[in-house]
């Protein structure tokens, strides 16, 4: 059995180990794949593992052994699927196994927000707290979070894991979803997106793209925010237009802003989110620490193991 990973180092940097997928076949793995190597790469092939590398319909059709995709993450939108269920090909993702270091970001960023860790810890080294006149000093606002209000978009795992520490905070939760949610925590309310926009100090997004939603955070959303709220973006770059979000924090419409996804990554030089004021971003990380990595491995692993035996698990196609 032929498995070829396309690129693995964001997954495993060294600090992992390949060893469940290598007893499954005869593996090879490439840190990362260009585009105009994946088709060279991937020709024999009867698994792949990818994560961001595209595989489109052409190099689908070019594969004339693959039998299954693996995805090395829960968005599987870099497969074109109706390609690959053409040519009886399974293809699996990796659900749920970033739940917690996700929530765990959305409060490094909301924390960095409303304390400014970063700034002030930067002053300490610069020399103004030695230079200070007083024991104590402050040069941002301090805002506590108990009492405000979190409005979560989305209310699967991970926006249910950032309400159970917004409210361990004494936060108030209210939420939104696409669908009506079969069971419900007694501290979560379920209200509309308006109210969402309207009545929370934080909103934090945690849906998916689909085209209907694309740029939902567009600037009439943005104007019915609190001038001191805070908008947290852990889920898909697309859903906020960043040139009007930008232009809402260079104003002072809205406080602040933290995000570990863009609408395109790496980021263009001119992604005006990179100069506006009080705006946090860190490099899609939220999914990437060790023990997350380790549960996607596993499942991976699993996930092959299930097609190999004929009752595959984690279907998309």
């Amino acid at each position: 059995m032929n498995i070829v990973v396309l690129d693995g180092y964001t997954l495993n940097p060294g600090d992992l180990s390949w060893n469940e997928l290598e007893k499954l076949g005869d593996l090879t793995v490439y840190e990362r794949t260009p585009a105009d190597k994946t088709l060279e790469r991937a020709r024999d092939a009867e698994i792949i593992f990818t994560n961001k590398v595209v595989l489109n319909k052409d190099i689908i059709n070019n594969l004339p052994n693959l039998n299954y995709i693996g995805v090395l993450a829960t968005g599987y939108n870099v497969v074109d699927l109706q390609a690959a269920s053409e040519k009886g090909i399974i293809v699996t993702n990796i659900p749920a196994y970033s739940t917690n270091s996700v929530a765990q970001m959305v409060f490094a960023h909301l924390l960095e927000l409303t304390l400014n860790v970063g700034h002030h810890s930067s002053r300490v080294y610069e020399g103004t707290w030695v230079n200070a006149k007083d024991f104590s000093f402050r040069e941002k606002p301090l805002t506590e979070l108990d009492g405000l209000t979190m409005g979560i978009i989305g209310f699967g795992r991970i926006g249910r894991a950032v309400g159970n520490l917004a409210q361990a905070f004494g936060m108030k939760v209210i939420a939104h979803n696409r669908s009506q949610p079969v069971s419900l925590p007694d501290w979560v309310t379920m209200t509309t997106l308006d109210d969402i926009f309207k009545t929370s100090d934080v909103v934090s997004l945690h849906c998916p793209l689909t085209v209907e939603n694309e740029k939902m955070v567009n600037i009439q959303r943005l104007r019915q925010m609190k001038k001191s709220a805070f908008l947290i973006n852990t889920a898909r770059g697309p859903l906020v237009d960043e040139q009007a979000l930008a232009y809402a924090l260079n104003k002072g419409e809205i406080a602040g802003a933290g995000f570990d996804v863009l609408s395109t990554e790496p980021p263009r030089e001119d992604n005006p989110l990179l100069k506006a004021k009080n705006c946090f971003i860190t490099p899609h990380i939220a999914w990437a620490t060790k023990l997350a990595r380790i549960r996607l491995m596993n499942i991976a692993a699993d996930n092959l193991r299930h097609f190999l035996e004929g009752s595959p698990v984690n279907v998309v196609n």
